[in-house]
């Protein structure tokens, strides 16, 4: 469950031209508080092939055998990280939160950055960041 305001965000919450979010994921791994920033796309577009039946009915082979749906990414979606999806799998409650919802791509990765730097995600053992657009990384 996402939430959004203090409120549970469901998919009818997305306001109109919505792109993304930037989130903040929670959880308590071995006693420890792990915090993580990041983005998400709320929606992905993805290929979806013919059936049998529409390929024998087209006339000419070299069209697509496909056709692109967009589909909801966000809601099973718990980060990119490797110790945060250990501990999905694992059972460990995780608290996702929004902290932000964008409009486009560019607003998109600028806040992500934006908040990786409030919050100083590469200054603190806390949060499981391990750089920031692939170009500050933390210091060990």
């Amino acid at each position: 469950m996402w939430q959004y305001q203090d409120k549970e965000f469901k998919t009818t919450d997305i306001p109109d031209n919505a792109i993304g979010f930037i989130y903040e994921m929670t959880a308590i791994v071995d006693g420890k508080p792990a915090r993580y920033i990041g983005k998400k796309d709320f929606y992905a577009n993805v290929k979806k092939y013919m059936g049998k039946k529409e390929l024998a009915a087209l006339t000419d082979k070299r069209v697509k055998k496909y056709t692109r749906i967009k589909k909801f990414a966000y809601e099973n979606y718990f980060s990119s990280n490797l110790v945060l999806k250990d501990a999905h799998k694992a059972g460990i409650p995780i608290t996702r939160r929004i902290i932000y919802i964008c409009f486009s791509k560019t607003e998109l990765t600028y806040m992500e950055c934006k908040y990786q730097f409030a919050f100083e995600v590469l200054e603190s053992d806390e949060f499981l960041n391990g750089n920031i657009l692939g170009r500050f990384y933390k210091i060990k």
